[in-house]
């Protein structure tokens, strides 16, 4: 009887064994974080030294802007204009255009106010959503596809905003 008193319960685990278990999930977890921080930091130094390069290699904005021509891109002015309904809301759109070939700053600019029309044409309820984006989306390119006969491959969105 003696012996069975000082035995632990059978369904109850020692604090001894709690305490150990809870050393080796640390000690695993500190040593799985060291090992990505020295797989991943390197990428992430080097992906930040490409960043700084191209910023310095950029210079102001012109550099920029003719780096993208060069690449048969160009950046459109951001469009901020009223939606047709509700008239209280704004949309900021920034858009940039790939060109086949050699880009064409009075066709972009020609580019730049026709989806300006027809931006404030769209209503809010148009572009609610994931899929009203995509429909966005589609409209601009097929309006660029129009307008620009072919010369024009794809319409990157930068940024866009409503309030």
């Amino acid at each position: 009887m003696a012996a069975a008193a000082d035995e632990p319960a059978k369904g109850k685990a020692s604090p001894m064994m709690m305490i150990v278990g809870l050393l080796v999930l640390t000690v695993l977890g500190g040593g799985g974080g060291w090992v990505l921080g020295t797989v991943v930091a390197p990428k992430v130094k080097a992906a930040a030294a490409a960043v700084q390069a191209s910023e310095k290699a950029a210079g102001d904005g012109k550099h920029a802007a003719a780096a993208g021509q060069a690449n048969g891109i160009i950046a459109l002015d951001p469009i901020t204009t009223n939606l047709a309904y509700p008239s209280q809301s704004w949309v900021r759109l920034e858009l940039a255009l790939v060109f086949k070939g050699q880009p064409d700053a009075q066709l972009a600019q020609a580019i730049h106010q026709d989806i300006l029309a027809y931006i404030r044409t769209v209503s809010l309820q148009q572009i609610e959503g994931a899929r009203g984006l995509q429909y966005l989306r589609d409209d601009i390119q097929e309006r660029v596809d129009l307008r620009s006969e072919g010369r024009v491959s794809k319409v990157m969105f930068r940024t866009f905003v409503i309030e």
